[in-house]
């Protein structure tokens, strides 16, 4: 009796893209795409779409709304550039006891992966939801529900990068007779700065999204006017704060890239 072949590698691919691809189809014709109260669209939502497409065209460029989108963008950029500077030092800190660089007790690598998991598990919107609840809406609970998440996703990264390093140069820094401490300062991080702060300047996009998302718990900034521009159904102004919103994520990447040449 011949025994069965397991199936390779490119069989399982194709198996799985043809399940995925299966059930994309089902959910899509499963959905009711018909324009009333039970569809997908309101009775008047091909109207907005369509007024809202137009209005790409013809944004508002008046002179108070450009000096009303630089003032929003750079708020939003000082809160999430706050809200990141003290996510990296509690993610550092935590990333230290995780890696077991700097101690080699297990357990306390245990504890501190438990504690950023337990912080990046969480959303940003579920912490700003207890920071409305404890200090109402207050830019410093927006920060702090911006920082908490973030703390738990550049530690996991930082402490990542710490273990996977080669261990060629931290070895002859220890037969040399390099403590803990300089193994750290001369070995781990000459060699993990670059990713690491790539990483960071990467996660200081997300916090400028992620802040614009918080405009609602007190936090200002261009999610606050996107928001009320929405409320007033004043399209145009919409698009010019999109478009600020934009050119400050493309400003950081070309501000990230020029850091991680310099390192």
């Amino acid at each position: 009796m011949e025994r069965n072949q397991p199936l390779s590698l490119n069989e399982r691919r194709n198996i799985l893209t043809i399940a995925l691809l299966g059930a994309f189809l089902a959910t899509l014709f499963s959905l009711d795409l018909t324009t009333g109260s039970s569809g997908i669209m309101h009775s008047g939502g091909w109207a907005t779409l369509s007024r809202l497409s137009q209005s790409l065209l013809n944004p508002d460029i008046s002179p108070a709304l450009i000096k009303l989108a630089l003032e929003s963008s750079l708020l939003t950029f000082c809160y999430a550039l706050i809200s990141l500077s003290l996510a990296v030092i509690v993610g550092f800190l935590l990333a230290l006891l995780a890696s077991g660089v700097l101690f080699s007790s297990l357990w306390l690598q245990i504890s501190a992966r438990g504690i950023l998991g337990a912080l990046r598990a969480i959303h940003e919107l579920i912490w700003a939801w207890f920071f409305v609840a404890a200090v109402g809406l207050n830019p410093v609970g927006a920060v702090f529900a911006l920082a908490i998440p973030y703390s738990g996703y550049l530690g996991k990264i930082f402490a990542d990068t710490l273990q996977g390093m080669p261990q060629k140069p931290i070895i002859a820094l220890q037969q040399s007779g390099a403590n803990r401490l300089q193994r750290l300062c001369y070995g781990y991080l000459p060699q993990a700065l670059p990713m690491m702060l790539s990483y960071t300047m990467y996660r200081l996009e997300c916090a400028i999204r992620s802040s614009s998302v918080l405009s609602f718990v007190g936090l200002g900034g261009i999610g606050m006017q996107i928001q009320l521009s929405l409320q007033d159904l004043k399209y145009e102004q919409i698009w010019t704060f999109l478009f600020f919103l934009v050119a400050m994520i493309m400003l950081i990447d070309r501000w990230s890239y020029a850091v991680r040449q310099r390192v």
